[in-house]
């Protein structure tokens, strides 16, 4: 009698580690919720799909020796959101790391590709993956590439210092697709503080400001913030934005367009 053959790698069911927030509801979104082993514990959406999903520390301080018992066959980083060092550790013990980097919303639609292409044996995938795709599309069509933004926007994403975004930012190209520029106008690199430039309050450029934008997140800015705001750029409209819209890549990037649409369509 022949002996059984080894499962391929294809056969064997992935047990997926996401240490991407917005990679894991991509995942979810893609009918891979199932299929997570591991994640952060920023990773918080869809809630009830997650319910039951190992957290394994933070973005940046992930617990590896957990990880490891868990034994996850792919894991998910980010080049911007995690650490260097943390992917180069999970190459030790786990067969596949996938890195993510998109830089805006055009990427989005390579990133749910490499998904649905690592992930094609499962079902449903493709068919989400193509529903994605287009929903994607939609949007982008609908809105237009960076290099027509007119409009000078402040975007707040901490306070004391205040910070905001480098122009190579997801949240800095997003915006750009409606026309709005942000400042100030440089460039942060691949990862780092240089993506997020901290603010004096001075700066001669703040007059230029017709937009100031703050975000829900990571600094939870609400109403008690827009009188500090507006002394910082007092000729600007300030508006409190939903930050998860503007920030998470993957099943949120197309309703972000939409909401920025309406935002900038906003008398």
């Amino acid at each position: 009698m022949p002996e059984a053959s080894a499962p391929t790698a294809a056969a064997v069911a992935p047990r997926i580690a996401s240490l991407v927030p917005s990679v894991t509801e991509l995942l979810a979104a893609l009918g891979l919720a199932h299929r997570l082993v591991a994640r952060t514990g920023f990773c918080a959406h869809p809630a009830a799909a997650l319910a039951a999903v190992p957290k394994v520390g933070g973005t940046k301080d992930v617990n590896l020796a957990k990880l490891e018992r868990l034994a996850p066959t792919h894991a998910i980083v980010n080049i911007d959101e995690n650490r260097a060092e943390t992917a180069d550790a999970l190459r030790r013990f786990v067969r596949q790391v996938i890195v993510t980097h998109p830089c805006g919303p055009e990427d989005v639609d390579a990133l749910i590709a490499q998904l649905a292409a690592t992930f094609a044996v499962e079902a449903g995938v493709a068919e989400r993956a193509r529903a994605l795709r287009a929903e994607l599309a939609a949007e982008l069509a609908a809105t237009w590439p960076a290099g027509r933004c007119t409009v000078p926007v402040l975007y707040l994403i901490w306070r004391d210092p205040w910070m905001t975004v480098a122009r190579d930012t997801y949240i800095a190209r997003l915006l750009a697709r409606v026309g709005w520029r942000t400042l100030p106008e440089v460039d942060g690199g691949l990862q780092g503080a240089a993506r997020y430039p901290a603010l004096r309050g001075h700066e001669p450029w703040l007059a230029e400001v017709r937009e100031v934008l703050l975000s829900s997140e990571p600094y939870a800015f609400g109403p008690a913030h827009l009188d500090e705001a507006q002394r910082l750029c007092p000729q600007a409209r300030v508006r409190l934005v939903d930050g998860q819209l503007l920030s998470w890549y993957g099943p949120r990037t197309a309703a972000g367009l939409r909401y920025l649409r309406e935002l900038a369509a906003s008398p």
